[in-house]
């Protein structure tokens, strides 16, 4: 509170205050409590072309380049290479599950903690969301198996 007002109420006088101030040519084009006034304000000095409808958009085209003369050398265009295929971790290959137990490594000694340490890091490098595309069929299939295998173990846990 100022002077025993609030600060919204000093700031509203103020602009009351200027609004009064400004004189009434400069105002039959602005908008009451805006500081600037509207788009053909800023369109001064611009040239009356582009203020018709679409010619902004015609002003900003590059202008097209005419063919090339027999005189002129005529230059190739260079070719951009493509990015190279990327190449499937050894691990993805890997879908039997003979082959994904034995990466878990289950043991008879695992707990219930164990089994879910072993699932989250498995999961790691194996999730489908983690690898390139091309390769998310075989990191499916790898999750599932582990994901079985390791539900299947914590059966036999809970017995």
């Amino acid at each position: 509170m100022l002077f025993g007002q609030s600060v919204f109420q000093s700031v509203l006088e103020r602009l009351k205050a200027e609004e009064e101030s400004e004189d009434e040519a400069s105002v039959a084009h602005r908008v009451h409590g805006f500081r600037t006034g509207l788009a053909f304000d800023v369109m001064e000095g611009v040239s009356a072309a582009s203020q018709r409808a679409g010619q902004g958009y015609l002003d900003n085209m590059e202008p097209e380049t005419p063919a090339a003369t027999a005189d002129e050398e005529i230059r190739p265009q260079p070719v951009a290479e493509p990015e190279p295929e990327p190449v499937m971790p050894e691990h993805l290959a890997r879908t039997a599950s003979a082959e994904i137990a034995a990466e878990l490594a289950i043991t008879a000694v695992d707990t219930l903690q164990t089994l879910n340490e072993k699932r989250r890091a498995f999961a790691k490098s194996n999730h489908p969301d983690r690898v390139a595309p091309a390769f998310r069929e075989n990191a499916t299939k790898r999750m599932m198996l582990a994901n079985l295998l390791i539900d299947e173990a914590m059966r036999r846990r809970g017995r």
